[in-house]
């Protein structure tokens, strides 16, 4: 008898060996008869998964397997890149930061989709390659958001943007696998990025001359290295900073001494929202403005305004002396570990009921004594009463009141059948609890 979790494992396990045979037949230019032909082959270690298939379900269900399989493969074929070596792997992700860093991400909910998709740059980065592994929780904490929020721009901006794709969704312990876009969707002539109301706020006539700069520019110039070392700080989050100043700080970086007009175009910010955000990191030191140019500064990145000599602070200004203290005034402080310590214990709850799902345990009773909780666990059918434990870890017999030879005790109270002659199932054991707690209570 093979345990549940070994039989799904297992399952898993062949699953994608056959996938990783699939893919590598597309990439090599096979058809699927040439698939199935190889898997089928009774001398192929690799289509035992396959074969078994065969052997329990039918020649047709292994088909409709087989053409299943094909058209996964042949879909990640066709949107990703076959790398030869680690250092293919860093010059994709090296061009893919160039993408990310001179792609416009107007509104809200883009430069939050920047975030997450920064946090998703870093975890490739640490796998090697396009391809890794994250889960929501993980990725919440990196881009200093809610999950909540998370869901939204994956659904939202980055997956329908074709930055992201989600190959395999998380189950258990493991976390989801992820492979990074170069943001380009066949069929459309660009990334298809989108703010709360689909738009950011638009120049007026260019016949006006309003604006010398446009906001509808259509490429950016950031540091994105910058903006994934602050991102995840309480001073960032919604109610602080927010994403606007990491967008500044990031072009500032890239490029110092920059207008307004330039910083509409490099950061990706609306001409109000640029002056609301750099009045903000002024009262703060950290930007100074020399005529009609911005620039970071000195020690800007460590949270540490440091104004020039001759600045003249404002009636509200009150230079940081570091980034706690930037969240500290503006209530946000805490807001990083509050996460993390729900998040852990999302994680502890999750655990415990993959845990009683596997032993197929029901909910647990909750009883309330002398104004405590207490949870009574529901008993499984290999589960007896104290009352029938012998000596020597031996079962008394309900009926006789003696000593059952066939059966012992296991250290957490339940049967063991140690009779070779007669194996029989779980659900065979469970059978013979009931019969024999019957026969018990019928005999009282």
């Amino acid at each position: 008898m093979v345990l549940r979790a070994d039989r799904q494992g297992a399952a898993e396990h062949g699953h994608r060996i056959t996938s990783a045979i699939a893919c590598h037949v597309a990439r090599a230019g096979g058809t699927v008869d040439q698939l199935t032909q190889l898997l089928l082959h009774p001398d192929h270690e690799g289509g035992r998964h396959t074969r078994h298939i065969a052997l329990r379900s039918g020649q047709s269900r292994t088909l409709d397997y087989i053409r299943r399989v094909w058209a996964s493969a042949s879909d990640a074929i066709s949107s990703t890149i076959a790398l030869g070596s680690r250092h293919e792997a860093y010059e994709v992700l090296a061009a893919l930061r160039d993408r990310i860093e001179t792609t416009p991400w107007h509104g809200e909910r883009g430069r939050t989709a920047l975030r997450v998709l920064r946090a998703h740059l870093n975890f490739a980065e640490i796998a090697g390659g396009p391809l890794h592994h994250a889960s929501e929780r993980q990725t919440a904490e990196e881009a200093g958001v809610s999950r909540t929020t998370l869901r939204v721009v994956y659904e939202t901006v980055l997956k329908p943007g074709g930055w992201l794709r989600r190959p395999r969704v998380g189950h258990g312990r493991e976390g989801s696998t992820w492979y990074l876009g170069d943001g380009n969707i066949p069929g459309r002539g660009g990334p298809a990025l989108v703010s709360r109301f689909r738009s950011t706020q638009f120049p007026p006539d260019p016949a006006l001359e309003e604006w010398t700069t446009p906001e509808t520019a259509t490429t950016a110039d950031i540091d994105s290295t910058v903006l994934s070392h602050l991102m995840g700080h309480d001073a960032f989050a919604h109610h602080g900073l927010g994403s606007s100043a990491l967008m500044i700080i990031g072009a500032l970086h890239a490029r110092p001494a920059q207008t307004i007009g330039e910083l509409v175009g490099s950061a990706s910010v609306s001409r109000a929202t640029a002056y609301r955000t750099l009045r903000r990191m002024a009262d703060h030191g950290l930007v100074h403005h020399s005529g009609e140019t911005w620039s970071l500064a000195p020690r800007a990145l460590e949270g540490f305004g440091a104004g020039l000599p001759d600045t003249v602070p404002g009636p509200t200004a009150y230079p940081a002396q570091g980034w706690d203290e930037v969240a500290q005034q503006y209530g946000t402080a805490g807001i990083a570990a509050r996460r993390k310590a729900l998040h852990a214990a999302e994680r502890a709850a999750y655990r415990e009921a993959l845990e009683r799902l596997s032993e197929h345990r029901s909910k647990a009773v909750v009883i309330v004594r002398d104004g405590h909780q207490i949870l009574v666990p529901a008993p499984r059918p290999e589960e007896i009463p104290s009352a029938w434990h012998a000596p020597s870890g031996r079962v008394l017999d309900p009926v006789t009141g003696r000593a059952a030879p066939d059966w012992r005790i296991a250290t957490d109270g339940r049967l063991i059948l140690i009779t070779p002659a007669d194996q029989r199932s779980y659900d065979e054991l469970a059978a013979a609890h009931a019969e024999a707690l019957s026969e018990w209570e019928s005999a009282a």
